[in-house]
């Protein structure tokens, strides 16, 4: 099961990289996220580990599985019964950036939690983090 969100940003692409992939600052724009420990010494790449804290969920480590740069990312997050998938996007849209944030749920339990425990919970995250990301790419956080 996916869920996604689409936002658009008036900053351009860079800007908008810059800003994504820079998970360590998150906290600083979003409610959504209260930590992100990268577990890796390099930069964000194909591979790195990146531990995640979120309010209402269990501490979740992410492993880059895509990368794109300037473009996006996906991380995947695995546990008994689930896989959990998050993808990052972004692509020009006239002097500006369209950025699609998704997460989908996979797995005998990941589809069972996603479809009747956390839909809400991660519809409301992924508009969150999109107008975090938004108005920090605009300059206003």
């Amino acid at each position: 099961m996916e869920q996604s969100t689409e936002i658009e940003i008036d900053a351009p692409p860079e800007r908008v990289w810059d800003v994504m992939s820079d998970v360590e600052r998150w906290p600083e724009w979003t409610d959504t996220v209260t930590a992100v420990t990268r577990l890796d010494a390099q930069a964000l790449g194909l591979g790195s580990r990146v531990r995640v804290e979120q309010p209402k969920l269990p501490p979740t480590e992410y492993v880059v599985t895509e990368l794109d740069p300037g473009a996006g990312f996906t991380w995947v997050a695995t546990g008994p019964g689930v896989r959990t998938t998050a993808r990052h996007r972004i692509t020009a849209a006239g002097s500006g950036s369209r950025v699609r944030l998704s997460v989908e749920q996979a797995g005998p339990v990941g589809v069972v939690m996603g479809r009747f425990f956390f839909r809400r919970l991660t519809d409301r995250y992924l508009a969150t983090e999109a107008a975090g990301l938004k108005a920090r790419c605009e300059g206003r956080v």
